[in-house]
């Protein structure tokens, strides 16, 4: 007969592993990643294409990312098992709440009609970008944000657009620096009532500081190396670029997470298109 203190597979109560009693990772909440000791609060918890993360942040404002898996913190020098907070119940707002751009916010507001001007940027991670921190307020200025695939066309879909008073356009160009491509296009374009504005940035992944995604610096990728993809090699992710754009986008929450160099350029286009008296 078997005894009551063993288990089918005949392992003795002693040595069989207990479940580690499950925490929220509430922000705030200090833990250490059992296997490399990382210590810090957690910042954020978040969905990303490998499963669910959680980024901690040490007492030198270091942040790190981490998959939430069973037994994997410490807390209090307990081994716990960190799962998602519980959505928190809506409380009223004590003040004027702020979008994500950072401006007041106007609850209840319908968006307006959409103007005439528009927004062009050059790719669907742009426009996706964009959407993400100035979503609210361009809705609330009825100011459209449509996707290019390219600058090289420029010229001519300026001309198809047709801009002119009440009708501007404003257009975002990555890499917009002298004596490049992108720049010598650019000033073919730009009039009255029409703005291109760029930033310096090989790609507008490069517009989410590094600190979002808890990681150090955006990797050196030599010229010839398809850029994205070697960015993924150098930082250990798979070489899927959709699944690390979805990973980049989930970091962000709002202005703070981006870069001054494209947050000046979008709020100047915005303000172009936007300029009283033009509609």
């Amino acid at each position: 007969m078997r005894s009551r203190e063993y288990g089918p597979d005949l392992t003795p109560p002693w040595k069989r592993q207990q479940p580690a009693p499950e925490v929220a990772a509430e922000r705030d909440l200090v833990v250490e990643e059992a296997a490399t000791g990382f210590c810090g609060a957690v910042v954020r918890c978040e969905r990303t294409a490998e499963g669910f993360t959680v980024t901690l942040e040490d007492r030198f404002g270091k942040h790190r990312v981490f998959p939430l898996v069973p037994r994997g913190f410490l807390l209090e020098g307990r081994v716990v098992t960190l799962v998602r907070p519980a959505a928190a119940a809506p409380v009223p707002a004590r003040g004027p709440g702020r979008t994500a751009s950072g401006s007041v916010a106007v609850p209840g507001a319908r968006a307006r009609v959409a103007r005439e001007s528009r927004i062009y940027v050059e790719g669907r991670h742009d426009a996706e970008l964009v959407e993400r921190v100035w979503g609210d307020d361009l809705r609330i200025e009825g100011v459209v944000v449509e996707y290019l695939e390219g600058v090289d066309d420029l010229p001519a879909i300026v001309d198809a657009f047709a801009p002119g008073p009440g009708r501007r356009l404003g257009v975002l160009v990555d890499h917009l620096l002298p004596g490049t491509k992108e720049h010598r296009i650019a000033e073919r374009v730009t009039g009255d009532h029409v703005l291109v504005v760029g930033h310096p940035y090989v790609d507008v992944w490069q517009a989410v500081k590094p600190a979002a995604l808890g990681i150090a610096a955006w990797p050196a990728v030599p010229r010839g190396e398809v850029w994205k993809e070697g960015v993924c090699r150098r930082l250990g992710w798979p070489v899927d670029t959709p699944a690390a754009w979805k990973r980049i986008l989930a970091a962000v929450d709002g202005w703070k997470d981006l870069e001054p160099e494209l947050l000046g350029r979008v709020e100047e286009l915005i303000d172009f298109v936007t300029l009283p008296g033009e509609d």
